[in-house]
């Protein structure tokens, strides 16, 4: 933590995530913000307050204003900021839409929204409208509809958003991007991913068992179970995308020269929930009776402009242990990440795999040469320094970020498109071109400057 609050205070920390920026063609472009970065957010749940300790640590960002009807998250954010000696924020909470008194306010630049899912487009549109730089945490939009307004949104406004998926800086996947730019696995062809974490104890959650035990959602609960579940009784389809496909859509290029073409979707029976109400809560509790439309398994497959494949597991409401399920495959070998393995014809023993390590190390990514021993303790394995770091220095250049309301709109269309799919028998669903053409001419992100 002392050697991240070092960095992080020098000046060494600006440009290390614009260097994802599509508009630096070479070098490092350093800062023209002039003063602090005016920052403001909208949920201080256990998202929004991690991303708060991280920005917290930084002398080139000020906590302006904060947001959320829970008074105690409001007291805990505001605790969290009074140690740093930085001024008391103005707090909005008095109802669902005193975020939008928060946007009025002229010393917030930018704002961090970390809400339940079905606030995630209003607010950023709200915010769009109000002239500050957004970032809004993942899935970013629930409808078709939705995704258009936040493109929509940003085309009229000219105010920019970005995606905060984390996952797209893990160390693993930022090697396996350069591997693939570097052309290690040759031509892409197939690619696999998805969410497969065993989210029932995130569930059901009744405050007094937190874990392995609570059975309860909606109101009686706390945390994620008070929304989040909602979403398996009322819906049948990939709900939560982005963390498997934003990787993958950085290695293929995804709406910079190919995009998204079709999706088909299939569900499997439900059962783990309600078998985990039985088992903790018993046959007679009222949530025994519920009847949970998403299936546990969920299986979509996407065909984009270029010829690729990309299978998405969702797969939260069973036991097994956490995994993503990341598989890139070219015409050269491939890697899988369950087994820590890769192939590359040529390189490896014939028909065996290798152990990823030493490919990893040998590919690993310019920015965690660099700066992964800043972002250690700064949550999930380093990541979300990296991610916040880019949201920061974007908005404070005022620039497109490297994951913006093009990415945010194509990645979120696979929950409604798996719906429709599901519903209607695995039939194929024509995605949206979101760029409306400009998929062909926008050029690819250098995903691989090391900034300086």
């Amino acid at each position: 933590m002392n050697s991240r609050r070092k960095f992080i205070k020098s000046s060494s920390i600006l440009g290390a995530g614009v260097v994802l920026a599509p508009n630096i063609a070479s070098g490092f472009v350093s800062s023209k913000f002039e003063d602090k970065l005016k920052v403001g957010f909208i949920g201080v749940g256990l998202r929004g307050t991690n991303h708060l300790t991280n920005i917290l640590l930084r002398e080139d960002v000020e906590v302006t204003a904060i947001c959320d009807i829970d008074p105690a998250r409001i007291d805990l954010a505001k605790g969290m900021i009074k140690p740093g000696g930085g001024k008391s924020p103005k707090v909005f909470g008095k109802n669902d839409y005193d975020y939008r008194n928060l946007l009025e306010l002229e010393d917030v630049d930018a704002v961090i929204i970390s809400t339940p899912w079905l606030w995630h487009v209003r607010m950023t549109v709200d915010a769009m409208k109000a002239g500050k730089y957004a970032g809004v945490e993942v899935s970013a939009a629930n409808t078709l509809e939705e995704c258009w307004d936040l493109v929509n949104t940003h085309e009229q406004t000219g105010t920019h958003m970005m995606i905060l998926e984390n996952v797209n800086y893990r160390r693993d996947v930022m090697a396996i991007l350069n591997m693939v730019k570097q052309n290690v696995f040759g031509e892409t062809v197939h690619f696999r991913c998805g969410y497969q974490h065993d989210l029932r104890e995130v569930k059901f959650n009744n405050g007094q068992q937190p874990y392995g035990g609570g059975v309860e959602f909606g109101e009686k609960a706390i945390s994620e179970a008070k929304w989040r579940t909602e979403h398996s009784v009322k819906r049948n389809g990939d709900v939560y995308p982005t963390h498997g496909l934003g990787p993958i859509a950085a290695m293929a290029d995804i709406n910079r020269g190919n995009r998204f073409v079709s999706m088909s979707s299939y569900a499997s029976k439900a059962i783990g929930l309600h078998n985990y109400v039985v088992k903790h809560g018993g046959e007679n509790h009222p949530n025994a009776k519920v009847k949970f439309k998403q299936g546990d398994v969920i299986t979509s497959t996407i065909e984009t402009a270029r010829g690729e494949t990309i299978i998405i597991t969702h797969d939260c409401n069973l036991p097994r242990p956490y995994s993503l399920g990341f598989r890139v495959q070219g015409a050269n070998g491939l890697w899988e990440v369950d087994g820590n393995r890769i192939y590359v014809e040529g390189k490896s023993e014939p028909h065996q795999w290798d152990e990823a390590t030493s490919w990893l190390k040998e590919y690993d990514h310019p920015l965690w040469k660099k700066f992964g021993e800043y972002a250690e303790g700064s949550g999930h394995g380093g990541m979300d320094f990296f991610v916040m770091n880019a949201f920061v220095e974007s908005a404070k250049q005022n620039i497109a970020p490297p994951m913006d309301a093009y990415d945010a709109a194509a990645w979120s269309a696979v929950t409604p498109l798996s719906e429709v799919s599901i519903e209607n028998n695995g039939e194929p669903q024509n995605f949206p071109d979101f760029t409306r053409g400009l998929w062909i001419k926008r050029k690819p992100y250098n995903w691989m400057k090391d900034s300086y």
